[in-house]
């Protein structure tokens, strides 16, 4: 077919075919378990600094802070490096659900155990479990992926980032108003012991609570997406995937297209290319949201804006509604207008001035304190933070695009989200240490952290010009 989209023209071409409509159950359920993630992800966003402060293992020196607290982010994306492909390859062969289902038992009892966490090694602990057990995020994606056609991704994708605004708007709020409940409603929570020795298990409970009704909601309502699937106790007894495999495509009943590839075709330059500018665009991404609340809530005097949790959650938590009635309302016009790849552009770009905003309100913060002024410069951020996410849909088109065949979706999936999980995992630790390196040394007046994120940005918009014109079929 030659009437592909490119990016200069509509996504959806003025020869295409009447747009399908969206399976509207099936397509809900799965945005609704796609919120559990980014609210397990975000709650903890707000009460981290201060969770590291109060377990010691800074000894006081809040240069230190933002080492902590990388690391703590980043290895939950360093575990998920190691499983998300296996985790996307299994869905290929027993399917979609199984993978979902242990995907949010693994998410929810992890939530639990964090919240019960009194030492750093029992924070990385919990968190390692969540990564490790969650492979949802490239599973999710490819079942959106079967769920529609060319004629309705992008429509599809204009929903997707509700899932995640929403999150990232009730995550926030939950954590920054429900941690250390005792002191913040002493007349409901007042004489609750365990809360006072527990006092950030109250905000992880809820998402965790969340994520076990999803877990019901998916083994009662979701129907698997793949056509061809082997059961998991057939996987079980042979405890060989590689034989399981071959032993299910072996089938004469399977068309060849509608069989998974193995892993080494699916090495070809589309999906490389598009791998990696998910990847850099999370790197990006995760830096950003990874150094914000460090930044809010570190004292002005030492380069941040000195916020307490409840003031960080409200923060984080108007810029995920704006994200989400953003993408909601503009983004598939923007694409058909645009065009995938000018769109992804456009949000990498926009990190520029995201960067540049926080010496900028740091700057104000010294000067006048809590002015108007400094409150017009968060603003901005989060406007330009918004257009970040923009690049999210496009790519999403690309990386499904990119796959050989509808068969290897999730591969391709689990695949570009490896890549993915190694940037998110070196984000956070890279971001927040330069930071904490920034504040110690003073380096370029403590703000060298955000010329070398502006310098990453350029390297990312080189990587996006390989992008081709035209989205893959």
């Amino acid at each position: 077919m030659t009437d592909r989209p490119d990016e200069e023209t509509p996504l959806l071409h003025h020869a295409q075919p009447k747009k399908t409509p969206l399976p509207w159950f099936q397509f809900s359920i799965v945005m609704f378990l796609q919120l559990a993630e980014p609210l397990t992800s975000q709650v903890i966003y707000p009460f981290t600094p201060e969770l590291i402060r109060n377990i010691g293992i800074t000894n006081g020196d809040e240069t230190k802070v933002g080492y902590y607290v990388g690391m703590m982010q980043s290895i939950f994306f360093l575990t998920q490096a190691f499983t998300v492909l296996h985790w996307s390859r299994i869905s290929d062969i027993v399917g979609r659900k199984p993978v979902i289902l242990t995907g949010l038992f693994g998410l929810s009892v992890s939530m639990y155990l964090f919240g019960l966490s009194r030492t750093f090694w029992a924070l990385v602990l919990s968190r390692s479990l969540n990564g490790a057990l969650n492979g949802n995020i490239g599973v999710i994606k490819s079942m959106m992926a079967e769920l529609t056609d060319e004629t309705n991704i992008s429509t599809a994708y204009a929903y997707m980032p509700i899932a995640w605004s929403t999150g990232g708007t009730l995550g926030p709020i939950i954590g920054g108003s429900l941690s250390r409940p005792a002191e913040q409603f002493p007349h409901l929570f007042g004489n609750n012991e365990f809360l006072k020795k527990y006092p950030y298990f109250l905000p992880c409970a809820v998402p965790a609570t969340f994520t076990a009704v999803a877990w019901l909601v998916t083994f009662f309502f979701l129907k698997e997406t793949v056509k061809h699937t082997v059961p998991v106790s057939h996987l079980i007894k042979r405890r060989n995937t590689k034989i399981v495999d071959e032993d299910a495509q072996s089938s004469k009943d399977i068309p060849e297209h509608e069989k998974p590839l193995p892993l080494r075709s699916l090495l070809i330059w589309r999906v490389i290319i598009a791998g990696a500018n998910y990847a850099s665009l999370s790197l990006i991404d995760i830096a950003f949201r990874a150094i914000q609340p460090v930044f809010f809530s570190t004292p002005i005097e030492l380069g941040g804006l000195g916020l307490s949790p409840a003031a960080i959650g409200n923060v984080l938590s108007i810029f995920g509604l704006w994200n989400g009635v953003f993408q909601l309302c503009f983004f598939t016009r923007i694409i058909d207008r645009l065009g995938a790849k000018a769109t992804f552009i456009v949000g990498i770009a926009a990190s520029f001035p995201v960067f540049a905003s926080f010496p900028i309100m740091n700057y104000l913060a010294r000067q006048g304190g809590y002015s108007l002024s400094l409150w017009i410069a968060v603003g901005f951020q989060l406007v330009c933070g918004v257009l970040i996410g923009l690049s999210y849909g496009a790519i999403f088109i690309f990386v499904q695009g990119s796959s050989p065949n509808r068969a290897s979706l999730g591969a391709t999936n689990g695949l570009c989200q490896m890549t993915v999980s190694l940037m998110r995992a070196l984000g956070p630790a890279m971001a927040n240490s330069l930071f904490s390196l920034s504040m110690d040394k003073g380096y370029l007046g403590g703000y060298l952290v955000y010329y070398i994120l502006m310098g990453v940005v350029g390297m990312s918009l080189y990587v996006a010009l390989l992008l081709p014109k035209r989205v893959w079929s």
